[in-house]
């Protein structure tokens, strides 16, 4: 038994160090002062302060920010709906095809979803002329399309768990169906709609793929950009903006954790509440 657990801690320890030292390699060069990124040429904060002059950097995070959460408000919305039909409306001619449909994107090859998108859209501008051009908009609804399946899966594991009898009991003392799905429901099934909106802003953020085959000119995503300028050799201000994503991630994770704590101390000390 000992064993085993030295062996599952070392193993552990492993992954970890595996997945975080490369970043913590990353951070510490970000400070460096060399243009060459190997090579360690003293502590210096210039990259960081040249990150605003560098407007292609900062408009391809910006657009990617702007993508991201235009993607997951949609992804969440269309998400969570298709996910009350799959858990709640049993009886309806072609279940099955819709929750297969709806969950295809996750075994999808994102090269097949995106020549998909990309072959639609033309198809769809030479028809009716819409859209004229492709850009934030094809980027949102390529993303959207491929987000909105791991939405749908988060609360539809959460609604298969909840109880019922209690928007049974909303709806036999003269609820109407909406109001029982906005005020029971979606107050119940609300950490699970808030994961999913944290998955697919993460999701749209990294995507790749999909953004290279349906954008545009002016329309180059934070991973287009860096993407682009590895092929080239990679610069220091790529380190410096990796880093601050880095950064912002471990502070909402942390205040996350801080919010979480506080409400288990206040359970466990009014524990009538």
């Amino acid at each position: 038994m000992k064993e085993r657990y030295l062996f599952s801690t070392s193993m552990l320890w492993i992954g970890l160090a595996f997945i975080y030292i490369p970043m913590i390699i990353m951070v510490i060069y970000s400070f460096n002062a060399s243009r060459l990124v190997t090579v360690w040429g003293g502590f210096s904060l210039h990259w960081y302060t040249g990150l605003l002059d560098n407007s292609q950097l900062m408009n391809a995070v910006k657009r990617s920010l702007q993508i991201a959460l235009y993607t997951a408000t949609a992804a969440v919305a269309l998400g969570t709906l298709a996910a009350f039909v799959m858990t709640r409306i049993r009886r309806f001619r072609g279940r099955t095809l819709f929750s297969g449909l709806v969950t295809a994107p996750l075994v999808m090859p994102e090269v097949i979803t995106g020549l998909s998108l990309l072959l639609l859209f033309v198809a769809m501008a030479q028809l009716i002329g819409w859209p004229a051009q492709r850009g934030m908009l094809t980027i949102w609804i390529a993303h959207t399309t491929f987000s909105t399946a791991y939405v749908a899966i988060v609360v539809s594991s959460r609604l298969r768990e909840l109880d019922q009898s209690v928007e049974e009991a909303a709806m036999d003392l003269g609820a109407p169906p909406w109001k029982t799905f906005l005020l029971i429901t979606v107050p119940m099934i609300a950490p699970s709609i808030f994961a999913g909106w944290l998955l697919a802003f993460t999701l749209s953020l990294d995507d790749l793929v999909l953004a290279s085959f349906v954008s545009g000119p002016g329309a180059t995503t934070l991973p287009m950009e860096v993407f682009s300028s590895v092929r080239l050799g990679v610069k220091p201000e790529i380190n410096a903006v990796a880093s601050l994503i880095l950064l912002v991630v471990s502070v909402f994770t942390f205040l996350v954790w801080l919010a979480v704590r506080s409400a288990e101390k206040r359970n466990r000390a009014n524990p009538s509440e």
